[in-house]
C-alpha cells in the first residue's frame, strides 16, 4: 500500500485527500495542513516511487498508467474506509484526481485542481517528445531540472521550483523514465477530461504567471457548467506554494458550500 499520513479532526468531519504531483511528495503540503485540520480528517498521500512509497514494494509493474496510479490511491481510501472525499491536486496530481472521478464520481464530493494540467500545448508536447527520446541517456534530474525551470521559469517561482527539484533527487532513474513516458502519453485523457463536464463541482486555481497551463484552464471552464477558476496573481505554477494564504483561503471557502 501507499504510504500515507492522516490528521484527524473527528470522526463525522468530511475527508480532504491531498495528491501531490510527478516528482514531488506530501511533504509540499505543508503550508496547508495547519489550515484544514481544524475542519476536516485530512489525508496525504506518496504516490508510488515519491516520498517515502518506494521499493522493493512498487517495483512490479514496468510501465505506468493512470487507472493503475488512481487504483492505488483508491486502495488507501478503502483501508481507511473513506467512502468520499473531497480532493486537492496539484500539477499532474490533478489528472490523477480527474481519472479518479471519471471512474468513481461517488466518492468524490468536489475537486480542487491547483495548477492544473488539462492539455499539453506545442511547445510542451515537442519538449515532451524530446524528453522521451533522451530520457535513457541524459540523467534524470537534467532533464527534471530543465523541465521545472520552463515551467516554473521566473525568479518568483524559485521557492516551489527548488521544493520539486529537490524532492525529484529522491526519485530513482528507472522510476523518473516510466512516470516521464506516462506523462508523455496523456494527451488522449487529457482530451476526455475537456470534453466531459463531470457532474462535481470543481474549482481551478491556477497562477497568473503559468503560462503553459492556464489558457486551456480558461477555455475549458467557459464551457463546463459545473467549474469554476480563481486565478491567483503574482503567481507561477505551484499556487499552493506561492501562495499558501490565497490557496488556502479559496479553497477553505469553496469547500464550506459543500459542508
Amino acid at each position: 500500500m501507499l504510504y500515507f499520513i492522516t490528521h484527524l479532526c473527528n470522526p463525522d468531519a468530511p475527508w480532504v485527500t491531498f495528491v501531490h504531483g510527478a516528482g514531488g511528495s506530501s511533504s509540499i503540503w505543508y503550508k496547508q495542513i495547519r489550515a484544514f485540520k481544524p475542519q476536516y480528517n485530512v489525508l496525504l498521500i506518496d504516490l508510488r516511487g515519491h516520498g517515502k512509497s518506494k521499493k522493493p514494494i512498487y517495483e512490479q509493474l514496468k510501465s505506468y498508467s493512470f487507472k493503475n496510479i488512481g487504483n492505488e490511491v483508491i486502495e488507501v481510501l478503502d483501508h481507511l474506509k473513506i467512502t468520499s472525499t473531497h480532493w486537492i491536486g496539484i500539477s499532474l496530481g490533478t489528472i490523477i484526481i480527474r481519472e479518479l472521478a471519471e471512474r468513481f464520481p461517488e466518492r468524490t464530493k468536489s475537486m480542487i485542481l491547483g495548477g492544473a494540467i488539462m492539455k499539453i500545448n506545442l511547445r510542451g508536447q515537442v519538449l515532451m517528445k524530446l524528453g522521451v527520446i533522451f530520457k535513457s541517456v541524459v540523467p534524470y534530474l537534467m532533464l527534471y531540472r530543465f523541465f521545472a525551470h520552463v515551467i516554473m521559469p521566473k525568479k518568483s517561482h524559485q521557492e516551489s521550483r527548488n521544493l520539486f527539484i529537490n524532492e525529484a533527487k529522491k526519485l530513482y532513474q528507472k522510476e523518473f523514465q516510466r512516470w516521464f513516458t506516462l506523462v508523455a502519453e496523456v494527451n488522449p485523457l487529457l482530451r476526455l477530461f475537456r470534453i466531459n463536464d463531470l457532474p462535481i463541482p470543481t474549482l481551478y486555481i491556477m497562477g497568473s504567471q503559468d503560462h503553459m497551463f492556464l489558457p486551456p484552464i480558461q477555455k475549458l471552464v467557459s464551457h463546463h457548467v459545473h467549474a469554476s477558476l480563481e486565478v491567483i496573481p503574482r503567481c507561477g505554477h505551484v499556487v499552493n506554494v506561492e501562495q499558501p494564504m490565497l490557496f488556502n483561503q479559496t479553497s477553505l471557502q469553496f469547500l464550506q458550500r459543500f459542508d
